[in-house]
C-alpha cells in the first residue's frame, strides 16, 4: 500500500532549498575556523564532528505544547536535514524559567518523536542514539553565555542599565523617534563588570537592573536600540535548580546556542526578521573574540503557518484551557499537536499538509479545508472500513423467521477490510430479525431523490439483503421508535440472486445480536470565525464544536487499537480516542474528519 504521502515524493523546490544548496555547492561552512585565542571556541569544537555538515536545529521553548505551525517548523527543519544528509538539533530554548515546565519538556520530545523524527537521521559515529544524541538545552551554556556577556562588557559593548521599566520604555523612542541614551551608558567597563557581578551574585532585587548591549539608540531598527542581554529573575529553573538569580534574554542566548552547536543555517519565521541584525552583531563581536568559530551561523526566515479556524498563540491556547472552552491542551478541538493526534491525525497527513502548505517568504492564509485534505488523502488508501450507525432507531425484519428458521437466527455476513486490498483481510459479523439502522435513512413521505426507506420502497442492506420497507412505528409524540421491513428472499450479496432485484438504496446497519455500544464525539472546527485571535475568544468559538452520539457499531471495532484509523462507512475517518472506553466502559471514538468538506453546508 503506498499512501498519499508516499506518492508525493518530487520535494518541490523552495527558497530554502536553494540557499542550502547553494552553500553545499560553496562549501560555505568547509573551512570553519576558530577566530583569536582558542579559550571557549576550541572547547565547544569538541565532539561536533564534521562542522562544514548541513546542521539544523528546531528550538521551541517549554512553556507550552507544540502546536500545528510547530509542526510546520519541525517538518522543514528536519526534512531538510534528511534530504542534505545532515542532522537537525532538538533544542529547548529555557531561559524563561517562570514559565517552563518539565511537563511541556516531556510533551514536545513525544511530539517530535511521535512526527517521526529524531530517531533515524542522527548518524554521527560520535553520537549514536539518534534523538538523545542530537537534544541539547540553552540551559546547558548559560556558563558560556555568562563568559560571552563580560566579555561584551570588557570591550564596551555592554553596560548595566539601572534605569526603570517605564524609563526605558520611554527613551526607546518609536518608529519616528530616535531613542534617547541611558544616564548609565557611560560607565566604564570596570563598573559595568562589577555591577553585573552583583546582579549575579543576587545583591540587587528582580527588575533594578538590566544588562544591555551598546549599539546604537537612533538606529532605525528599534532592535538595534541597546536590547537588554540579561535581567534579574530569582525563579527556580527547571534543569538549573537555583544556580542563577539572572537569566540571559532569548534575543542574547539564541545565537549563542545556535554557534555552539555548529548551526549552519538557523531558520525561523518572519517575525524574527528586524532580529537578524542583531543576531549577526552578536556573532561577529563574539567571533572576533575568539569564543565562536568561523563562519558563523546564518539566520533564514520564512512566512509562518497561518491556517483559518485556527489559533495558534499560545497566550490563547492557554485561555482557551484555563477558562475551560476546551478539556485540556490535548482536547481534540485544540490545534496543539496532543490534540491533533488525539483526534486522529496522522504524522504523514500534517507532513503532506506542512509540504503542500509550501515553504516562502510571503505571509498569508491556508484553508482549514486543505488541512482536512491531507488527513483523508493518507487516511483513504489505509484505513480499515467498518459500519456503524450514530443515531440508532430500530428495524424489524417482520418475516425473519419465516423465511430463516426462527426468529432467533443469524445469518454470517463479511466485508471486505479495505475495498481496495483485499491483503487486508475480511470483517464478519451477522445479520439478524432485528437491525439498528440510521435514524435518517428513514421517511413517512420521502423528499425527492430520496432512495432509501419509506413505505414500499426497497433498499439492501450493505453486505446483506434486500429488503422492503413497510412502514414505522411512532409514540404518542410522532417520535419514530421502529421501522418494519420483509426481507426479499435469494437477494443476499455475494450470491448468484443478489442483482435479481435492482434498488437505487444502499445503507448500512448493524444487528442487535452483535453490536458494540459506543460513544461517537463528533467534532467541528473550535472556531466559527474564520481569522479568530482578533476579539474575545469567546464570542469567536463554534458553539457546535462536539456533538456526542450513542452509536453501535459492528463487533471488529470492540479490538479497535489505539492510533489506527477506521472509515465509518458513509461518515467519516475515526480514531479510538486514548481517554476512554477502557476497563469495561463504552468505546468512544472521535471523528478526525468527514468523508468530505461539509463545512457550512
Amino acid at each position: 500500500m503506498n499512501s498519499a504521502a508516499d506518492k508525493e515524493t518530487a520535494k518541490p523546490s523552495n527558497f530554502l532549498r536553494q540557499v542550502i544548496e547553494s552553500d553545499l555547492d560553496r562549501g560555505a561552512f568547509s573551512n570553519r575556523q576558530w577566530g583569536g585565542s582558542p579559550g571557549d571556541a576550541a572547547h565547544h569544537a569538541q565532539g561536533m564532528p564534521d562542522p562544514a555538515r548541513v546542521r539544523l536545529r528546531f528550538p521551541p521553548e517549554p512553556n507550552g505544547y507544540l502546536h500545528l505551525g510547530h509542526a510546520k517548523s519541525i517538518w522543514l527543519n528536519f526534512s531538510l536535514a534528511e534530504q542534505y544528509g545532515g542532522v537537525c538539533h532538538l533544542r529547548f530554548d529555557d531561559t524563561n524559567p517562570e514559565k517552563e515546565e518539565q511537563e511541556y519538556v516531556d510533551a514536545i520530545r513525544e511530539a517530535v518523536h511521535w512526527l517521526g523524527y529524531g530517531t533515524s537521521i542522527a548518524d554521527d559515529p560520535a553520537h549514536p542514539g539518534a534523538l538523545n544524541s542530537h537534544q541539547y538545552f540553552a540551559s546547558d551554556y548559560f556558563d558560556f553565555m555568562y563568559r560571552a556577556a563580560e566579555y561584551l562588557i570588557g570591550v564596551g559593548l555592554a553596560y548595566v542599565d539601572e534605569q526603570s521599566a517605564d524609563e526605558m520604555r520611554a527613551n526607546r523612542g518609536d518608529f519616528g523617534t530616535p531613542g534617547v541614551e541611558s544616564r548609565f551608558r557611560s560607565r566604564t567597563p570596570a563598573e559595568n563588570l562589577a555591577r553585573f557581578r552583583e546582579m549575579r551574585d543576587g545583591k540587587l532585587a528582580d527588575g533594578a537592573a538590566v544588562l544591555r548591549a551598546r549599539i546604537d539608540m537612533a538606529s532605525p531598527n528599534i532592535n538595534l536600540r541597546d536590547p537588554a542581554l540579561y535581567r534579574i529573575r530569582r525563579a527556580t529553573h527547571h534543569n538549573t535548580g537555583d544556580k542563577w538569580c539572572i537569566y540571559p534574554m532569548y534575543t542574547f542566548a539564541h545565537p549563542i546556542e545556535d554557534a555552539l552547536e555548529h548551526i549552519t543555517h538557523s531558520i525561523c519565521t518572519l517575525e524574527f526578521e528586524d532580529q537578524r541584525p542583531f543576531y549577526d552583531w552578536l556573532l561577529d563581536h563574539l567571533a572576533e573574540g575568539g569564543l565562536i568559530a568561523r563562519p558563523q551561523p546564518r539566520q533564514h526566515e520564512f512566512a509562518r503557518l497561518n491556517v483559518t479556524h485556527v489559533v495558534t498563540s499560545k497566550r490563547r491556547l492557554r485561555q482557551l484551557v484555563e477558562e475551560g472552552h476546551v478539556d485540556g491542551w490535548d482536547d481534540p478541538r485544540m490545534p496543539t499537536l496532543a490534540g491533533l493526534r488525539r483526534r486522529g491525525y496522522t504524522p504523514d497527513a500534517l507532513k503532506l499538509f506542512c509540504e503542500r502548505s509550501g515553504v516562502t517568504k510571503v505571509g498569508g492564509w491556508i484553508d482549514y479545508v486543505s488541512l482536512e485534505a491531507a488527513l483523508r488523502d493518507t487516511l483513504d488508501p489505509v484505513a480499515p472500513r467498518a459500519m456503524v450507525v450514530l443515531d440508532p432507531v430500530r428495524l424489524h425484519i417482520t418475516n425473519w423467521g419465516e423465511l430463516m428458521g426462527g426468529d432467533d437466527a443469524l445469518d454470517a455476513c463479511s466485508a471486505p477490510v479495505h475495498p481496495h486490498h483485499p491483503d487486508m483481510g475480511v470483517r464478519r459479523f451477522k445479520l439478524g430479525r432485528e437491525i439498528w439502522i440510521e435514524r435518517t435513512d428513514y421517511e413517512d413521505t420521502p423528499p425527492k431523490g430520496f432512495f432509501r426507506l419509506f413505505p414500499g420502497n426497497k433498499v439492501r442492506l450493505k453486505y446483506g439483503h434486500v429488503i422492503e420497507c413497510t412502514g414505522a412505528l411512532r409514540d404518542a409524540n410522532g417520535h419514530l421508535v421502529e421501522v418494519q421491513a420483509k426481507l426479499v428472499p435469494d437477494t443476499k450479496s455475494g450470491t448468484p440472486g443478489a442483482d435479481a432485484i435492482k434498488v437505487k438504496g444502499n445503507i448500512t446497519w448493524v444487528a442487535l445480536a452483535d453490536a458494540v455500544p459506543a460513544e461517537v464525539r463528533l467534532y467541528e472546527r473550535l472556531f466559527a470565525a474564520p481569522h479568530p485571535g482578533g476579539g474575545e475568544l469567546k464570542d469567536e468559538l463554534n458553539p457546535n464544536s462536539l456533538a456526542r452520539c450513542a452509536g453501535y457499531a459492528e463487533p471488529a471495532l470492540a479490538k479497535a487499537g489505539s492510533g489506527v484509523a477506521f472509515q465509518f462507512e458513509r461518515h467519516g475517518y475515526f480514531v479510538l480516542d486514548t481517554h476512554a472506553g477502557r476497563d469495561g466502559q463504552p468505546l468512544v471514538f472521535n471523528r478526525a474528519a468527514t468523508l468530505r468538506d461539509s463545512w457550512g453546508k
